[in-house]
């Protein structure tokens, strides 16, 4: 019975990561595009005011501030419940 669960234990690790792999191969939603650039915005990049000339720097730091805020609360909030 030891060798049944151990055999069970190693293959569900074993499985684990490919499961997750396969899900970050899904290609994004439009409303999980929608919630990413909500997200942005809320961090403080704002398109329509970006110099063309600071454009990377902008935006890295802004993504930068959302995902130290996502670390922070433990995660990345699924697009299909963030209300706008």
């Amino acid at each position: 019975m030891k060798s049944l669960i151990h055999a069970v234990v190693v293959a569900a690790t074993l499985a684990a990561p490919v499961a997750v792999f396969a899900q970050s191969n899904q290609p994004l939603t439009r409303a999980e595009v929608r919630a990413q650039l909500v997200q942005i915005e809320k961090a403080g990049y704002n398109p329509v005011r970006s110099n063309p000339n600071e454009y990377p720097a902008n935006i890295q730091a802004a993504e930068a501030r959302v995902a130290a805020q996502n670390s922070a609360v433990g995660g990345v909030v699924s697009g299909s419940s963030q209300h706008e």
